[in-house]
């Protein structure tokens, strides 16, 4: 079945909805599905919850037994780890908003139809809660660094960009190549509200 009605929502669950909605037409990762569009399919919305921060998903598990999965691979988290064990600075970068950062087929974006207690609205970028987001995105970040991880001095695993090194001159150098690649990347890492980097010193 996949057209179904908004969950019930809790006041607190609506306030936090209308917050992440806003900042998504702010950002036109969605759009107000106009009134003279006919709708087949639509999604209800879930607040997830991790370290008291909230995300915004959608509930397309019924569309994602309908889609054929991206068998791309995802690192296993000991191979990037055994990069870093000789490292003695560390600096690691996470891509917020990451997957939508990523764009979808117009075309597909008739699947992509979420409701709420606001109005209905239609992903114009790669949503959270699709089964092939995860492969999608890090085939993009694959390709986008691809020079810089086969060099040995970065890794991504999906939003997570490490950079490692054994002097500060050379993560710094290795910042300053990531912030000013000048492909989609660069629009993510200019942007204060798109990314936070953590600088430390490894204890390997």
């Amino acid at each position: 079945m996949l057209r179904r009605p908004p969950y019930p929502e809790s006041l607190e669950t609506r306030k936090e909805i209308e917050k992440h909605i806003n900042k998504l037409l702010e950002m036109d990762f969605i759009r107000k599905i106009g009134h003279n569009k006919i709708v087949e399919i639509t999604t209800p919305v879930l607040i997830t919850w991790n370290d008291c921060k909230s995300r915004l998903c959608g509930d397309f598990r019924a569309l994602n037994n309908y889609t054929k999965a991206d068998r791309y691979p995802i690192p296993r988290i000991p191979h990037p780890l055994d990069k870093l064990a000789k490292a003695k600075y560390i600096t690691k970068m996470d891509c917020m908003k990451g997957f939508h950062q990523n764009g979808v087929k117009p075309n597909s974006m008739k699947l992509l139809i979420i409701n709420c207690h606001m109005v209905i609205y239609e992903y114009t970028r790669m949503p959270f809660g699709i089964k092939n987001s995860p492969p999608s995105f890090q085939r993009m970040m694959n390709i986008i660094f691809q020079e810089e991880i086969l060099e040995g001095w970065m890794v991504v695993y999906i939003d997570e960009i490490i950079i490692y090194s054994e002097t500060v001159t050379t993560t710094h150098q290795g910042v300053r190549v990531f912030i000013h690649t000048p492909t989609q990347a660069s629009q993510i890492s200019r942007s204060s509200t798109c990314i936070s980097i953590q600088f430390q010193q490894s204890s390997f």
